[in-house]
Formats: structure tokens, sequence, C-alpha cells
């Protein structure tokens, strides 16, 4: 994940604390409001793949457990007086829900192309997604904004993870809509497979901290902005 966009030390400290707080506070609904709106889509997407025996459904609502998993460590981190000390955990935490994300994707995908599993017509799943596609961009807008201004590594990570299961959303519902249309249960799967490739790369930017390849410390550094990215 890189740093690029994001303002240096000395610009955060010229955050007032009133802003700040405000900012802290904005974060705190965000996450809020997306892990409530994950945990709805995970409840409706497993029992709606269950009973219709798609397996893209039933990874869509474990990709919905893992995008909770990632704002609750945003939550977390922004619980402490001094966030900026659990930015390393949170990072590391989100790196881990990218992994555990591309994992779920790689696996239904693969059991969709070689057949194992079959998507069958679900009109709620199609609702489901299509509300997703809507929602989950507008979550990731905000929270990447908002992170930004403050300088959080980890809301901006965040806000990726949120955006790729938008990503998610919209392959699920072609998936879908293509199967029950044309017939063409293989198209999810390839377009989950691509999502899970993006997956991977923002998990390991996660991971290292910053598309420099530098540790999450060096974002509280007077070095901040001598990264020689590329």
């Amino acid at each position: 994940m890189s740093t690029v966009g994001l303002p240096s030390p000395r610009l955060r400290a010229q955050l007032s604390p009133a802003r700040r707080a405000t900012l802290q506070r904005r974060i705190r609904w965000i996450v809020a409001a997306t892990i409530a709106y994950n945990v709805v889509e995970a409840v409706i997407a497993l029992s709606a793949g269950t009973v219709a025996s798609s397996a893209a459904l039933v990874g869509f609502g474990l990709d919905s457990i893992v995008e909770v998993l990632s704002a609750a460590a945003v939550a977390w981190q922004f619980s402490s007086p001094d966030p900026h000390r659990r930015e390393r955990v949170a990072l590391r935490v989100i790196a881990l829900s990218f992994f555990g994300l591309a994992a779920f994707v790689s696996v239904d995908a693969a059991r969709s192309l070689l057949g194992f599993a079959e998507v069958q017509h679900s009109t709620v799943g199609i609702v489901l997604a299509a509300v997703s596609v809507v929602i989950m961009p507008a979550f990731s807008l905000f929270e990447r904004r908002t992170g930004k201004e403050l300088g959080s590594a980890s809301a901006v990570a965040d806000s990726k993870q949120t955006l790729i299961c938008s990503y998610l959303s919209a392959a699920v519902l072609i998936g879908l809509v293509l199967n029950s249309t044309l017939g063409w249960a293989w198209a999810d799967g390839v377009a989950a497979l691509v999502i899970a490739g993006f997956a991977v790369r923002e998990g390991v930017e996660a991971w290292r901290g910053d598309a420099c390849k530098r540790p999450v410390s060096s974002l509280t550094s007077e070095n901040a902005d001598t990264c020689d990215c590329c």
C-alpha cells in the first residue's frame, strides 16, 4: 500500500485537535457501518448460497466475513487515544485479511472452473450483489478520503479492502446474471481469479507498510517524505 497521497508527519501535526478528533470519530463511524453491513451481507449470501447450491454466493459470504475482520482491525486501532501506536498491528491484520480473501476467492473460483461446483440462479443473490456494487464503493471512497487527511495508512488500506470487495460484488453479479441468462457458469470464476490477484498484491503492500517497501514505522518518522518511490 503506497504512502503516496498521505500527509507527511509535519502536515499531520498541523491538524487541530478538534479536526483530528472529528476525523478519528468519522473513521469509527465508517468502520462501524461497514461491519454492520457486511454482517448482514454475510448472513444473506451464505443463506442464499446454501439454498441455491451456489459456490459463488457462499464465497461472497465468506468474503464479507473477511471484510468484517479488516474493518474491525481499524475500529480497534481508532479506539485507542493514540491510534498511530496501533498502526503496525492493524496493517498486519488487514494484510492477512487480503490474503484470506484471495484464498477464499481462488478456491471458490477453482471449484467452479473445474466443475466441482455449479452456480445456480438466485434472485436474492443478484439483488444482494447489485446493492453491494453501489454501497461498497461509497464506503471505500469516504474512508479513503478521511484516512488520507488523517494520515492513517491502515484506514487507507481498509478502504482498498472495501473497494476490492465491491469488485468482487460486481464479479459475482456478472457471473450470476450470465449464468442465469446464458448458462456461462465459468464467468464468475474467471473474474474472481483476477480479483484474487489484486487482493494478493494489496495484501503484500499492506504487510510491507507501503509501496516503497519500508516498515510502517517510517510513516511516523521525519524521513517519511524522502521515500524514493517508483
